[in-house]
C-alpha cells in the first residue's frame, strides 16, 4: 500500500504534466511568426511582379510626342519605335532615346518618361540652326555646337549663309595652311552663335576670308567687320550699343570691341 503523496512529489508531476506542452505552444507561436510574416512577403512580392509584368493594366497604350517644331510627331514616333503593348516597366527608356537621336539628328534633347499607368510621353527639344552651308542648290544647317544636322532645299529665314571667301595670297593662304577649312567653318560657327539676336534676324551672309578676318553682310547693304571668334560677347555687347549710337550708319567695326568705329559709307 502506497503512503501519502508529499508536496515535493506533487510538484514534480505537475511540473511533468505541464512543462511539454508549454514548450509546444511557444514553438508554435515562433513558427506562426516566422512563417506567416514570410509568406505574406512572397505572395506580396509575386503579385507585384504579376501586377507589373502580367496584367493587363499596366501595359503601354498611348504615346505622346511635345516639343517638336520642324519634325512632325507622326516621324518622332516612328523613328522612337515604342513597343506598344509592352509591360509599362519593361519599356527601355534609355534604348528609346537612343533611336530618336539616330534617326533623328535635328533632336538636341530627348526626355522618354513613363506617364502611368498606360502612357509614354516623348519631350523632345529641336537643334536650332545658327549657321547654313550651301552645296548644290541645298543647305545643310549648322547648330552652335557645330553639329550639321540636317539638309534642307530651302534656307531658314532668319539664319546667316557661310560664304568661304578664302583667296590663294597674303594671310588668307597662311591662314588656310595653318588652321585649315573645318577650323574656319568652326569659326565661323563660333561667330553665328555670338551675334545678337536682333542682328541675326537681318545677317544674310558670313563671310570668311581667313581666321582673323571674318565679317557680317546686313540687310541694306550694311556690314560688321568682326575680325576673329575670339572675344565674341564683348563684340556682341559691343555691336548692339554700336547700332543703337549710330543708327544711321552703313558700316560698323567691333574687330576690337574696347574701340569700335562706324561709318555711313
Amino acid at each position: 500500500m502506497a503512503g501519502p503523496t508529499t508536496t515535493a512529489e506533487r510538484g514534480e508531476r505537475q511540473r511533468e504534466s505541464s512543462g511539454p506542452p508549454l514548450l509546444r505552444r511557444l514553438r508554435n507561436r515562433r513558427f506562426r511568426m516566422i512563417v506567416i510574416p514570410a509568406l505574406a512577403v512572397v505572395l506580396l512580392g509575386s503579385g507585384s511582379v504579376w501586377l507589373l509584368y502580367g496584367s493587363p493594366w499596366l501595359r503601354v497604350r498611348h504615346v505622346s510626342v511635345s516639343g517638336t517644331a520642324v519634325l512632325t510627331p507622326e516621324q518622332v514616333l516612328e523613328a522612337a519605335d515604342v513597343p506598344v503593348g509592352a509591360p509599362m516597366i519593361s519599356v527601355d527608356t534609355d534604348g528609346i532615346e537612343a533611336r530618336l537621336r539616330r534617326r533623328l539628328p535635328r533632336i538636341d534633347v530627348v526626355d522618354v518618361v513613363r506617364s502611368w499607368p498606360r502612357g509614354i510621353g516623348l519631350k523632345i527639344t529641336e537643334r536650332t540652326p545658327v549657321l547654313l552651308i550651301g552645296k548644290g542648290g541645298n543647305f545643310t544647317e549648322v547648330d552652335k555646337e557645330g553639329v550639321r544636322f540636317a539638309t534642307v532645299s530651302q534656307a531658314p529665314k532668319g539664319v546667316p549663309a557661310l560664304e568661304l571667301s578664302l583667296s590663294r595670297s597674303g594671310s588668307a593662304t597662311a591662314s588656310l595652311r595653318r588652321f585649315g577649312t573645318d577650323r574656319l567653318v568652326r569659326e565661323a560657327v563660333q561667330v553665328a552663335g555670338a551675334i545678337p539676336a536682333a542682328v541675326r534676324r537681318d545677317t544674310a551672309t558670313l563671310k570668311v576670308r581667313s581666321y582673323d578676318d571674318i565679317s557680317l553682310e546686313l540687310s541694306g547693304g550694311r556690314t560688321v567687320e568682326w575680325g576673329s571668334a575670339e572675344n565674341g560677347a564683348a563684340k556682341a555687347r559691343t555691336l548692339s550699343a554700336l547700332m543703337k549710337a549710330a543708327s544711321g550708319a552703313r558700316h560698323f567695326d567691333v574687330s576690337v570691341p574696347t574701340a569700335p568705329a562706324s561709318s555711313a559709307s
